[in-house]
């Protein structure tokens, strides 16, 4: 099983619709309009939050983010087969833990048994 976070578009660029939490803590970045702003974006995320796991960059013209309607926080569990799983609810305050847990548990059942049955 592998976890990534997905970097997409900034949720509240300086030039759009700024929090004043984000104001407070001095997380104000301008909407990114090149690959290279993106990754830049990516990597200051990744520092201030110490993620180690990987960070997946998403393209420029946003396909992620409005096929999965990633915005704001949203955790999915996605097996081997491009199945969705789980799809958490907007967050963070709407984001279930323990039933992001048991789809990750199901998920990983279900793709092993699958993979026993197919030998």
């Amino acid at each position: 099983m592998e976890f990534f976070v997905v970097y997409i578009q900034e949720a509240h660029p300086e030039d759009g619709w700024q929090t004043d939490s984000n104001v407070a803590a001095q997380i104000v970045y301008r909407q990114p309009k090149t690959s290279d702003e993106r990754e830049h974006l990516a990597d200051a995320c990744r520092l201030g939050l110490s993620l180690s796991v990987p960070i997946l960059i998403e393209e420029m013209d946003n396909a992620i983010d409005e096929a999965y309607g990633a915005a704001p926080n949203r955790g999915y569990v996605v097996g081997l087969d491009g199945k969705v799983w789980f799809r958490g609810g907007v967050g963070p305050h709407f984001f279930d833990l323990d039933e992001w847990e048991r789809a990750i548990e199901t998920c990983v059942k279900e793709q092993v048994s699958g993979r026993s049955r197919k030998r």
